[in-house]
Parts: C-alpha cells; structure tokens; sequence
C-alpha cells in the first residue's frame, strides 16, 4: 500500500479533531454516523465541520461505504498511518518519511528520518490487506465480534513486535533496537546488514550455522519460539576487525619494527520479524521450534552446502536446557509489559481467520536494512538469483 504523506502538513486542528472522531467511534462502529463524529470532535454541525470531512475524504483518509444504511464514515488505512505518524511527529521520534525498502503481505517497511537527520526504519503493519480483499464475509465483521476489527489487530501486532524487541534487545539477542511504537506502526533502528537470503558465499558457513542455532536456542532458554526463523527474517552485518602485531628490537623498542596488520570479516546476525512468536508453552510450541531449526538447515545445505555432524538440536533437549539455564523468561516479562495473554489469544485466532499464521511460509516481510530493496516473494529458487558473495578481506 502506497504511503502518501503529502497531505500531512496541510492539515488544521479542526481535521485532525475529526479524524480522531473517527477512528474513536470505530472502536464500536464499522460505519461511524456523522452526527456521532461531530459529537466527538466537539464540532459543532456546520460549514467548518463538514468541509473537514470532506476534505479528509478527498485525502482518502475516511471514506463512505455504499448502500450504508445511514449517513457516515469509515477510517481507512491511510487515515490510520496518518494518524499514527502525526503522533511520531509530535514526539519528535521522526521528522520525514523516505523511499519503501520493503513490503510483506501484511506490513510495509520504509525509511525515515529523525530531526536530528538519523535513519530508522518504519513498519507499518496492515494485518487483513489481502484477505478482506477476498474474503467477502470480513466486511462486516464487526456485528460477530467487536475487537476483532483489523485495526485493532493491526495495533496488536505492532505492540507484540515491539514488546519482544525490547525484551530481547536487552537480553543480548541481537535485534534492531525499537525506538518508538504507536498504533500499528513501530520505529527501529536502521541495521546496514543484509537480508541472509541475498548472499552467496560466506568465509566460514559452520561458524555462522552455530551461531544461528544457538540463537534458536537461546530465544528458548528465555521461553520463546521465533516460529519463522529463516532466511528472509536474518540480516547479515558484515563488522571488518583488524589486530595489530608488533614485533619488539632487540632494544625492546616496538616503534622502529613495521608492524603486521591483518583484517577480517565478522559476520553478526540480527533477527527480525516477531508478530508470530510463541511462548516456549504453547500448544504447537515444538512444531514450531522443528520447523525453525530445520529451516536454517536446509538452507546452509542448499546454498552453502554445509551440512553439519551434529543432530538436531531437539525440542526436548532445548527445554532440559533452559530449564538447567535457568534464565528469564521473557514470554512472562512481554505480558508485564502490557502485552496480556488474551491480547495474544485474540491476535492468534484472528490471524488463523484470514490465514496468516506462523504456518505461513509465504508471508515474509521483504526488508533489506542496508538500502536494499527487495520484492516480495516466495521460497524458490528465483529467490536467490544474483546473490551477494561475503569473502574475507586480504
């Protein structure tokens, strides 16, 4: 979905008051009734009023249903992302939004700025996109069940994406830090990295293996499940080390000896992608976690053609782990942190509804933190044409 912004500034405070109307009266109404929005904005019935509305719906940012049975609007999502960026803007968490770098079947990704002039990243979740386009029974879903409407939704997995970001940022698993959330949308920081799925060759694919499969194991010891954990949602970091060898004189004078500099490329892996991350407990929990660590192995066989000596990790021996490890549980922490049980539970449901779940494998956010734009696609080989070779520096 196109992100337009060129409206935002030309907004008054009366438009911005109405369009608040709106997404407040949604909360009960798939059609919000008129007087219902004046009554909310404390406008009162008039020109000013009515010409807000109108030009709001010229902007397309609430629009009319046809044959509704009364006088109203809906919030569309362009009214949601703008509502959500005017409060970025107001916290000066970003100060103008940049080129799309990315584009899942339910989120979009673009870059950002903040007023200093420093990169992010910009999600904007739209859980529903494609299903109500073909799911003729969503559109007035509603009338079953309040809390299920796609904003909400929308605002769920954003808020669960950037509790688990912060959870594990600050227990060492390498993520982009979240900066900010609001609505349905969340800010990050900008990794240059590349998407795992782009590159070629690597200097040494059994120490990168082990590093992803002690992630998997890691997010386990603290409670967790990515539930897609492949190629698509790993960045690659390339970080050039240098050590300096000095070879003392006779005098003992390390100055007047040249001194041996050599380089080489580590590579540092980041997660990405949570929306669809499960508590150690849940009921598909090792369904989920086979699928993850087969996932990575699979792919280093087909595009490394490394294969390692070692079986599994199992589910039942990442759980004598971290019971052994004893480490934080974050699936407990995430849920004191706001993001309750039941939230989890109705997002599951919702997502199973119009058949986005973690068993989706044709759902993967095509984001490239490097400035690599890369088209939404599915797992074949088109994939992986021209990939990206990572070798050692001489």
């Amino acid at each position: 979905m196109k992100l337009d912004t060129k409206h935002l500034r030309y907004l008054t405070a009366e438009d911005w008051r109405v369009l608040t109307a709106v997404e407040v009266g949604s909360k009960n109404h798939e059609v919000v009734p008129t007087p219902l929005i004046l009554q909310l904005s404390s406008l009162r019935s008039g020109s000013g009023s009515h010409k807000s509305i109108s030009t709001l719906a010229k902007a397309n940012l609430i629009a009319r249903t046809k044959n509704a049975k009364y006088d109203g609007y809906r919030l569309t999502y362009g009214g949601l992302d703008y509502l959500s960026l005017h409060t970025h803007l107001k916290q000066k968490v970003l100060y103008s939004v940049g080129n799309q770098i990315g584009t899942g079947k339910e989120s979009d990704i673009f870059v950002v700025a903040s007023p200093s002039g420093k990169q992010h990243v910009l999600k904007i979740h739209r859980l529903g996109r494609i299903s109500f386009r073909t799911v003729k029974a969503n559109r007035d879903y509603l009338r079953h069940r309040q809390s299920a409407s796609w904003m909400y939704m929308s605002r769920l997995a954003a808020l669960k994406e950037y509790t688990f970001m912060r959870v594990l940022r600050d227990s060492g698993i390498r993520v982009p830090e979240p900066l900010a959330c609001n609505r349905h949308t969340i800010v990050m920081e900008l990794i240059e990295a590349f998407p795992l799925r782009q590159i070629k060759e690597v200097p040494d694919p059994s120490n990168l293996y082990a590093e992803l499969i002690e992630m998997v194991l890691k997010l386990a010891d603290f409670g967790l499940i990515h539930g897609d954990f492949n190629e698509f949602n790993i960045l690659i970091k390339e970080e050039e080390t240098t050590t300096d060898d000095h070879r003392k004189s006779a005098s003992g004078d390390a100055s007047q000896e040249p001194k041996d500099v050599s380089s080489a490329l580590k590579l540092l892996p980041y997660l990405i992608d949570f929306p669809q991350m499960v508590s150690i407990d849940h009921a598909n929990a090792q369904m989920y976690f086979d699928r993850d660590v087969e996932c990575i192995k699979t792919f280093f066989e087909r595009r490394f053609h490394f294969t390692s000596d070692e079986p599994g990790p199992s589910f039942t021996q990442a759980r004598t782990r971290a019971e052994l490890n004893c480490a934080r549980r974050l699936d407990v922490e995430a849920e004191a942190s706001g993001y309750s049980k039941k939230m989890a539970k109705e997002l599951e449901k919702y997502m199973a509804e119009i058949g986005h779940t973690a068993d989706d494998d044709q759902d993967h956010d095509s984001i490239g933190h490097g400035n690599v734009h890369v088209s939404e696609s599915s797992d074949t080989e088109d994939d992986y044409d021209n990939p990206r070779s990572i070798v050692t520096h001489d």
